[in-house]
């Protein structure tokens, strides 16, 4: 299959274009664009910026990617936006390529599903099979873990982290990580509400290994015990032979618990900085 380009679509002749791509009408395609194989540009998509994607994405009508990122210390720089292969963008999606923090990079990984109206922002990390369902915004830095789904019209805080498996109910305001196999739920601070015992199952998670998550979200979500404590229970129940979720899910608590704010990834993790001053000028006192 050759590839096709509307005659009313902008493709600047420095952009890279693989076989079979396919560009409809009114898309702006910048300079330092790379189109993987396959690729279809509905109408009306802009690709920006140092913008690389793999083979077999879509993007439907009115999307925006590799945009200048959202953030008041950015200087026109290098950074981008790196997207895998078999991802699905609606109608309306944005992602903003890298601030120069971290690596400079927004990556996207492969076989996505990000719904109209969602949103993510510079330096993010969507990874594998996750859905982002309409109207989620992300927030920057923000981290989603293989088959993560978020629900629609949810925001997530900058540097928060999504686990493996983790579900997030609609209209949830996230400020802080939700931890892998857990489904979270509740409007402004979303809780713990139970394991993501659907999603575990179509992944292939056996029903011993969903039981002993079960038994770590009581222990760990509603007796409230420590993760030290959990994991010498297990290791004494278990023999010290440990499935690889469970301990994925204690290691991600512990970080998550040495971080700020529930977020095992936020800056501010400093014990010893001094207080700051929020905008509204209340104290946020140091992590």
């Amino acid at each position: 299959m050759s590839t096709s380009i509307s005659p009313l679509s902008q493709v600047d002749p420095r952009a890279e274009l693989g076989v079979g791509v396919f560009i409809g009408p009114f898309c702006l395609v910048g300079p330092d664009v790379v189109i993987g194989d396959h690729c279809q540009l509905d109408s009306h998509v802009s690709l920006l910026g140092l913008t690389r994607t793999g083979r077999d994405n879509r993007f439907c009508s009115h999307a925006v990617i590799g945009g200048d990122p959202q953030d008041k210390s950015f200087r026109e720089s290098g950074t981008r936006v790196e997207i895998g292969d078999a991802n699905t963008f609606r109608e309306g999606v944005t992602v903003n390529r890298g601030a120069q923090k971290e690596d400079g990079v927004t990556r996207i990984g492969h076989r996505n599903l990000l719904m109209a109206n969602s949103h993510v922002a510079h330096n993010c990390h969507v990874h594998d099979d996750i859905i982002l369902v309409n109207g989620v915004l992300l927030g920057g830095h923000v981290h989603v873990h293989d088959r993560a789904i978020v629900s629609g019209n949810s925001v997530v805080h900058h540097y928060s982290t999504l686990g493996l498996l983790s579900f997030v109910s609609g209209g949830c305001r996230v400020p802080h990580d939700i931890p892998p196999f857990m489904l979270a739920a509740g409007s402004d601070n979303p809780s713990i509400r139970t394991i993501n015992r659907i999603g575990m199952q179509r992944a292939g998670i056996s029903l011993e290994t969903i039981q002993i998550i079960k038994s770590a979200y009581k222990l760990l979500f509603r007796e409230r015990q420590k993760v030290e404590r959990v994991q010498a229970h297990f290791e004494s129940t278990l023999e010290g032979v440990l499935p690889i979720e469970l301990t994925q899910l204690l290691g991600f608590i512990t970080q998550q618990q040495q971080g700020h704010m529930g977020r095992g990834r936020d800056p501010f993790q400093n014990t010893s900085a001094p207080q700051q001053r929020q905008p509204d000028g209340q104290e946020l006192k140091a992590a």
